[in-house]
């Protein structure tokens, strides 16, 4: 084999490598993005941006993560809002989902400040 030909052959092999570790990352983890609808003291209700709601249930181990402007900082269930954005990293249990994760932003004063069209 030519030089080139097996750089390229080995460039190649290192990026499935770097792909499929990332596919693997999160393991049997499900990635639920979306709006809060809904919040209870034991789960919350994603609306996604396809439209369906997904509940989501809270566990005592979950971990709150609010992101203001460009920092993360630990955060509470309790400073959750409905039409709060969100990212969640759940595990599946049978028919439900268990967060791990919730990772959230507040609405924005401009989303906010939409109305509906009557």
């Amino acid at each position: 084999m030519k030089k080139s030909t097996r750089t390229r052959l080995y460039a190649l092999l290192a990026i499935a490598a770097l792909m499929a570790s990332v596919a693997l990352a999160h393991g049997d983890k499900k990635h639920v993005v979306g709006t809060l609808e809904k919040i209870n003291a034991d789960s919350v209700l994603v609306k996604t941006a396809a439209g369906k709601s997904v509940e989501v249930k809270l566990m005592p181990t979950t971990i709150y993560v609010l992101h203001a402007g460009n920092e993360d900082r630990p955060a509470k269930l309790g400073e959750l809002a409905v039409g709060d954005r969100v990212v969640i990293h759940a595990t599946p249990k049978g028919e439900t989902l268990e967060a791990n994760e919730v990772k959230f932003s507040a609405r924005t004063a401009a989303a906010s400040a939409v109305k509906p069209k009557s």
